[in-house]
C-alpha cells in the first residue's frame, strides 16, 4: 500500500509540474466549457477537437491546486483519440472510482491505467471535488453545455 501512495504522490507531482496539453487551444477547437470550484478556487477550461465522433486533440487552461492540474492533464492524456462513447465510459468509471462506495469501486479499475491513482484522491474526502472537476468540465464540452461546471 506504500508503494502505490508513493506512486500516486509521484504521478500527481509530475502532472502539476509538467502538465500535458496545457495552456494549449487545439486549432479547430468545436467543444469547449469552463467549471470551477469555488471552495479550492480550481477554474479551467477544457478545449478540443472531436472529428467524426474521435476526440483529435485537447488542450486546458486556467489555475488551480496541483490535485486538479495533474487530474485535467491525466484525463486529457487518457481521452485523446478515442471515441465519445469510450470518453463517456471513461467518465462514469473514473467519477464511481472518485465518489463510489470503496467497496464496490475496488473491482473492474484495472483497465483505467495511470487514472488509477486518482483514486488516492478518496483518502482526503476535501479533495475529491478537485479531482472530479477537470472530468466534469470535459463531459460538459462533450455534450456542448453553455452552463459553466461548478463543484459547489
Amino acid at each position: 500500500m506504500n508503494e502505490l501512495s508513493e506512486l500516486y504522490e509521484e504521478i500527481i507531482l509530475d502532472h502539476n509540474r509538467r502538465p500535458r496539453h496545457f495552456d494549449k487551444i487545439p486549432v479547430g477547437s468545436n467543444r469547449e466549457a469552463e467549471g470551477h470550484n469555488p471552495l479550492c478556487g480550481d477554474h479551467y477550461e477544457v478545449h478540443l477537437k472531436v472529428n467524426n465522433g474521435i476526440v483529435e486533440d485537447v488542450g486546458f487552461s486556467g489555475a488551480g491546486c496541483a490535485i486538479s492540474k495533474a487530474s485535467a492533464s491525466l484525463m486529457l492524456e487518457s481521452v485523446l483519440g478515442k471515441s465519445e462513447a469510450e470518453i463517456e465510459t471513461l467518465f462514469n468509471h473514473v467519477h464511481e472510482m472518485l465518489t463510489g462506495d470503496e467497496a464496490d469501486t475496488t473491482e473492474d479499475h484495472h483497465d483505467l491505467g495511470k487514472l488509477e491513482v486518482l483514486g488516492g484522491v478518496r483518502k482526503y474526502p476535501m479533495r475529491v471535488k478537485c479531482a472530479a472537476l477537470a472530468w466534469h468540465i470535459l463531459n460538459a464540452a462533450l455534450h456542448n453545455s453553455e452552463e459553466t461546471v461548478t463543484m459547489e
